[in-house]
């Protein structure tokens, strides 16, 4: 093994799927939070974090955004995960047997459609793996946990129905997270840049900021706001925009960035995901 990755949930977890699509030589190491994730690469304890950012049904995952910019890592890769979400029952369990289903809170409305067509009542649990898990344990032909298929073979429980999710398209973002920053071009492919920053208290600052990635045909796929220490004057952006810091436009557009920011971090710089370039297309 060529090191370990920490992330979020139990083994079978999608951040364990992540891992395997991402870093498939890597050891995956399961944490209990997301800040448990960024505290074992901040210590060693892991050499990589996967973190789960965003997801096309559900939207973004609480809190991580926030814990980012705290977090002293740098993002040097992303991985788009086609989430599959399956109903996972004890052997010999029938479909119809099910009654409730346990899920994470994200993955609960996903596949809202199809609990509503078994009349099968979701549950709320704190991760999908420990859903899989504790059906497993329970032993009882009621009760099913969406999950994925890798923790169907990790727990030993039997496929009810596959790919229930409502959204063809199902997919969770992930960032790949280091103790150390890696801005070189790598990939064969297009970059990403993501960074944050705070505006300043000037009439249409923010306006005036994003003007440079226009005039410089630069992409920004990606322009979210949250409050920074619940202060409701006090507002953080987070932005994923195509291309390298070196390149000209984008130096161009940063550097324009910066005369109307009061703070600006880059965050990362990586190969833009084989899905992401695939849905350009």
């Amino acid at each position: 093994m060529a090191g370990r990755i920490a992330f979020q949930g139990e083994l079978g977890a999608y951040g364990h799927q992540a891992c395997q699509q991402a870093r498939p030589d890597m050891e995956p190491l399961p944490c209990p939070t997301f800040q448990d994730v960024i505290d074992a690469c901040q210590s060693g304890a892991a050499d990589l974090a996967m973190l789960a950012v965003e997801n096309s049904t559900y939207g973004r995952v609480a809190d991580v955004h926030s814990l980012l910019p705290r977090a002293g890592l740098h993002i040097v890769d992303e991985s788009f995960v086609r989430v599959h979400v399956n109903l996972l029952g004890v052997r010999g369990a029938q479909l119809s047997d099910v009654t409730e289903a346990y899920g994470h809170v994200v993955i609960l409305p996903q596949c809202a459609g199809f609990l509503r067509q078994h009349e099968i009542r979701g549950r709320v649990s704190s991760d999908n793996a420990r859903a899989a898990r504790e059906v497993a344990e329970a032993g009882d032909k009621t009760r099913g946990a969406l999950a994925s298929e890798l923790a169907a073979s990790i727990y030993g429980l039997d496929v009810l129905a596959r790919h229930i999710e409502d959204q063809a398209n199902n997919t969770t973002r992930f960032l790949v997270m280091s103790r150390e920053p890696d801005r070189s071009r790598r990939g064969g492919g297009p970059m990403m840049t993501t960074f944050i920053f705070r505006v300043r208290n000037i009439p249409a600052a923010l306006y005036k900021a994003m003007g440079g990635f226009a005039t410089n045909g630069v992409n920004m796929t990606k322009l979210e706001s949250y409050m920074v220490g619940g202060s409701f004057t006090a507002t953080e952006f987070y932005a994923d925009i195509e291309g390298h810091p070196e390149d000209p436009g984008v130096a161009r557009a940063l550097e324009e960035l910066r005369f109307f920011t009061s703070h600006c971090q880059i965050m990362g710089v990586y190969p833009a995901d084989e899905l992401r370039r695939s849905q350009k297309a």
